[in-house]
């Protein structure tokens, strides 16, 4: 059996364990297209800063960092993959991304030599299927690299200044 090789760049275990709470929609849980929408909406960096520091999450982080980060090489094909849509209304039948995100080292390129190309791709459309479809969108904007382009503001400089990362994406020791 192949070795996981375990990627710096993404959760380690014990943010992975963290991350596992699977908390419903109904304890007042905002799904992360709720919180971009509010960055999306915030009139200055300040508080687009303000926003990510008080919705700070390991899954949260995951994602951003994913997003952004020059290191992390999705091991996915170009553009989005066909799939459908989940339309169920927000709180009823559809998982949630910050649930989801502790699966993400799969598609990194390298980390998980066990699992084919095809079998991650298969697991990538099936994550999104499940997701609510504003979570899914985001999903996809993560790993094509474009979450700077649907969320006025989100750039790497607010989520680097937002969570203290320096340029390696990651807290400075």
């Amino acid at each position: 059996m192949a070795e996981i090789t375990r990627n710096p760049n993404l959760m380690n275990p014990a943010m992975m364990k963290q991350s596992q709470n699977t908390a419903g929609i109904g304890e007042n849980v905002q799904l992360m297209s709720e919180i971009l929408k509010k960055i999306n909406n915030a009139k200055d960096k300040p508080k687009k800063i303000a926003i990510l520091k008080e919705n700070a999450s390991a899954p949260l982080k995951q994602v951003l960092k994913g997003a952004f980060d020059p290191a992390i090489v999705w091991d996915l094909p170009v553009g989005d993959p066909p799939f459908m849509k989940n339309e169920a209304p927000i709180g009823t039948e559809h998982g949630l991304l910050r649930n989801e995100a502790k699966r993400l080292w799969h598609f990194d390129k390298g980390a998980d030599a066990a699992t084919t190309k095809t079998q991650k791709e298969t697991m990538f459309i099936q994550m999104l299927e499940g997701l609510h479809q504003d979570e899914a969108q985001i999903l996809l904007g993560m790993k094509n690299k474009s979450l700077n382009k649907m969320y006025k503001g989100l750039t790497e400089s607010v989520v680097k200044e937002a969570f203290g990362w320096n340029d390696k994406f990651a807290r400075p020791e």
